[in-house]
């Protein structure tokens, strides 16, 4: 049972409970036992204060402290624990540890040793200690917090070690903390690692207000070891606080119920520690939804009052006009209530807001029905044909029922049949019902970029069979490209009979093929000969060049008809005719670098010949030739046919150049033969030195004449056939009958 014990001057003691109700009332100063029959029935002449733990009870009256313990045969034990410094004030028990304070100072006993540990001397002196008294409270079984006029101290009981002990006390006590405060201290209570401090304004502080000043105060301050810091404050309004002084307040507190209770003359008030309800009311109150929501999502579990809070603070958005961040709250807020989402659908359609909402709503575990997702995407296409269109891209197709938009669509489209995004849109509703044909269609009508991807996605060939054409003239690079690399699916005839209309469109994709691989069209290499005239000369040359399936007599022909001199003389001279070739550059061409270039490609007297019997009367020709033939035909003939006095422009550079083109030859012919000599005699060094080398012979067991070849290999003397037609020069056979070439040389050794 959790209850208060209110006692007043006129000697009577009031039982409340927590809230505040009376439930006993006793007119006689005894100590007795509430709820047992225990306790001493005896009067005191002065104030007492009472502590009881199991068969212990200690009192504390004016000059001294008494313990009446039970002993074994159930009677009271009394003992005096202090006397003889004044009165005694306050007194707290904690396990085994009592605490008592009076005008000297804060004893500490061990009731388990029954050993006084320590005396803490009171720091102030100069302060009255009837009208400042001192606060005592334990934080836990072994610290003991001591508040006494502006001083607070905080002591933990610590044991000895056993080197220690020797006439001291088993435990000691150590001062962790102490400081000053700014205040007079009431009372204490431990708050977790901090503290809650009930205090009076010291007189002196002349910066606050006279009526803050009277009021009493509760804090929570943060211990440090040489000072502490402000967490909280708050003033209080209790009755008559004008009149009252320091010693008229207490603070005490319900370890269990994380209760403290301010006492003064006329009131009792209550205090709790603010939980997150209270944080989120608090912010409530001030309008800061965003934050209180975050507080809730943090605290969630701890949280009993406030389920409804992200509710409110749509509410409030919407109130607002602020739709967007109302719409954006609703997937954190709403979650995956179904029905919370579809009443706020129907609240923003009220509202004609449905266009805010729309990008919020859920899509993927949790969906909503049907007919939601179609009342917006009817909203949006009332109005908004390219808000429809995003909503088409974003949304998954199940969401709705998809040929109930695409009737909506063609309705629309029946206002406006030219609207390329509804009719963009419209494809992709077909895509995604499978209808590819007709998205198809709508694709390349639109020359949308889409196409290529939809025919490679879905394996469209056999449906863009009759459609090459149309591909083509939306991008012919993209479509050629498709077309070859799906030869498997359609094939090269087919795309040819398809392009048979359309040459220049023919012509492209032959070119690309004949590109990949010379000999996948060879049976249209005819025809492109004429594609490539008409539509594409800079490549008719490459092409002739490189087809080895082209039928010469028509190419000759087409260029003919067209006077394509380049390419007739490439086909003149691939069909044998070097001599025409050669004629139509000198006459039609004009140009003597080009005949003079044919002329060393061909490499033939007779070609050289008939350049130089058309150059000798055409001055220019004459120069060329002097220029650049000097390599390939001796310059003294063409000069000896030069007719004297003809003027050839440049003569005489065209003649230096000759004179240093043949200085050149006989420097390279020089140098050349230098290296040969040198070459020669460094091989005919090394033949020499391997000739000279001894050669090692095993089979010397008999007494018998050996042949060793320097090739290294050996013959009995008498075994060798007779010499060959050289005297005196002997050959091997082996390497005679491979066509190695003769041994050189012969070593002879006999036993």
């Amino acid at each position: 049972c959790t209850f208060l014990a209110l006692g007043t001057h006129f000697g009577k003691v009031f039982l409340l409970d927590i809230q505040g109700n009376l439930t006993q009332k006793f007119d006689i100063v005894q100590v007795f036992g509430l709820y047992t029959r225990e306790g001493f029935h005896e009067n005191f002449d002065c104030p007492v204060k009472v502590s009881k733990l199991y068969v212990r009870v200690f009192l504390c009256c004016l000059p001294k402290l008494l313990l009446y313990e039970k002993n074994w045969l159930n009677r009271w034990k009394t003992s005096t624990l202090h006397e003889g410094e004044g009165t005694i004030t306050n007194v707290q028990w904690r396990a085994n540890l009592i605490a008592w304070a009076n005008n000297m100072g804060v004893k500490i006993y061990d009731i388990s040793t029954k050993q006084r540990i320590t005396n803490v001397l009171r720091d102030n002196v100069s302060l009255r200690p009837d009208m400042y008294p001192c606060s005592l409270c334990w934080k836990d079984n072994s610290t003991l917090i001591i508040g006494w006029g502006s001083s607070i101290k905080i002591c933990v009981v610590k044991e000895r070690g056993h080197a220690e002990l020797r006439d001291l006390p088993s435990r000691y006590v150590e001062i962790v903390s102490a400081f000053e405060t700014e205040f007079f201290i009431s009372g204490l209570a431990p708050l977790a690692d901090q503290l809650v401090t009930l205090y009076f304004v010291k007189e002196n502080s002349d910066h606050m207000e006279e009526e803050f000043r009277a009021r009493p105060c509760l804090d929570i301050i943060q211990p440090l070891p040489e000072g502490y810091e402000e967490i909280s404050s708050d003033a209080l309004t209790v009755r008559n606080f004008q009149e009252n002084e320091c010693r008229d307040y207490r603070l005490e507190h319900s370890e269990g119920e994380s209760l403290y209770y301010i006492i003064s003359p006329k009131d009792i008030v209550v205090a709790k520690e603010r939980d997150q309800d209270d944080h989120i009311d608090w912010l409530l109150d001030k309008k800061k939804y965003e934050e209180a929501l975050m507080a809730a999502e943090i605290s969630f579990k701890n949280i009993k009052r406030h389920e409804k809070i992200g509710m409110a603070y749509i509410n409030h958005l919407v109130e607002k006009g602020d739709y967007d961040t109302a719409a954006r709250k609703c997937q954190k807020v709403l979650g995956k209530n179904m029905e919370l989402w579809e009443n706020e659908v129907y609240r923003f359609k009220t509202i004609g807001q449905l266009k805010a909402i729309s990008q919020y709503l859920p899509r993927g575990d949790l969906r909503l029905r049907p007919a939601i997702y179609e009342m917006i995407l009817h909203e949006f296409l009332k109005s908004d044909y390219e808000g429809f269109a995003t909503l088409i891209r974003e949304w998954p197709g199940e969401l709705y029922n998809n040929m109930t938009i695409v009737q909506a669509v063609t309705d629309h489209l029946k206002k406006d049949p030219t609207n390329s995004t509804l009719l963009t849109t419209l494809a992709e509703l077909y895509t995604y019902d499978q209808r590819y044909d007709r998205a198809l269609e709508i694709y390349l009508r639109l020359r949308h970029k889409d196409v290529y991807q939809l025919i490679h996605k879905h394996d469209l060939f056999s449906s863009i069979e009759d459609k090459i054409v149309l591909l083509m003239d939306f991008d012919k690079e993209k479509a050629v490209d498709m077309l070859l690399d799906n030869e498997d699916k359609i094939s090269i005839d087919r795309v040819v009979e398809e392009l048979r209309d359309r040459p220049e469109l023919l012509h492209i994709y032959l070119h690309k093929l004949f590109k990949r691989d010379h000999h996948k069209g060879q049976r249209y290499h005819e025809r492109q000969i004429g594609l490539y005239a008409e539509y594409d000369r800079p490549n008719l040359l490459p092409f002739l060049r490189d087809s080895i399936h082209c039928p010469l007599e028509k190419a000759l022909e087409i260029c003919q008809e067209r006077n394509f001199v380049e390419e007739t003389v490439f086909l003149l001279s691939r069909m044998g005719n070097c001599r025409r070739a050669l004629q139509m550059i000198m006459e039609e061409l004009e140009d003597v670098d080009k005949a003079i270039e044919f002329a060393k490609e061909q490499d033939d007297a007779e070609l050289w010949e008939d350049l130089i019997s058309y150059s000798i009367d055409k001055p220019p020709f004459i120069t060329g030739l002097l220029n650049n033939i000097g390599t390939h035909v001796d310059p003294i003939l063409l000069i000896h046919r030069i007719k004297e006095g003809m003027e050839i422009p440049n003569l005489r550079d065209s003649l230096v150049k000759i004179l240093q083109d043949y200085n050149l030859q006989i420097l390279l012919r020089e140098g050349c033969k230098k290296i040969l000599v040198a070459d020669s005699l460094s091989l005919l060094q090394k033949m020499q030195r391997t000739q000279m080398r001894g050669v090692r012979v095993d089979d010397m067991a008999q007494n018998f004449s050996v042949v060793v070849f320097h090739c290294r290999h050996m013959f009995h003397k008498e075994c060798l056939p007779s010499p060959g037609t050289i005297p005196g020069v002997q050959f091997c056979n082996i390497c005679s009958a491979k066509r190695r070439g003769p041994g050189s040389g012969i070593l002879e050794m006999k036993k």
